[in-house]
């Protein structure tokens, strides 16, 4: 192996992380896609509330539209409590 091949395949090495995707940008995609779907449902039982209250929507979608309101606001919370429990962690280490 010349000293040239050799170089360029060290080039190419130290250039090969920079080609992958950044897994941060995937996180925040996710994220994005998550609390859109969150607020998503928010809406949706919203609309349905307000259709039930004005007689155009039956009972049993009303409830449904509530509890899928409910378990998403207690997943939101549960994930809140998790990242501060996490960040309280990260306090507590020793510098």
């Amino acid at each position: 192996m010349d000293v040239k091949s050799l170089f360029a395949t060290q080039q190419y090495n130290a250039l090969k992380p920079a080609t992958k995707p950044d897994p941060r940008d995937a996180i925040a995609e996710s994220f994005a896609k998550i609390t859109e779907d969150f607020a998503q449902t928010l809406r949706t039982t919203e609309a349905t509330a307000l259709n039930a209250m004005s007689g155009d929507a039956d009972p049993h979608a009303l409830v449904e539209a509530l509890t899928q309101s409910q378990l998403a606001v207690e997943t939101a919370v549960t994930v809140r409590n998790r990242v501060v429990e996490a960040y309280q962690e990260i306090l507590r280490m020793p510098v």
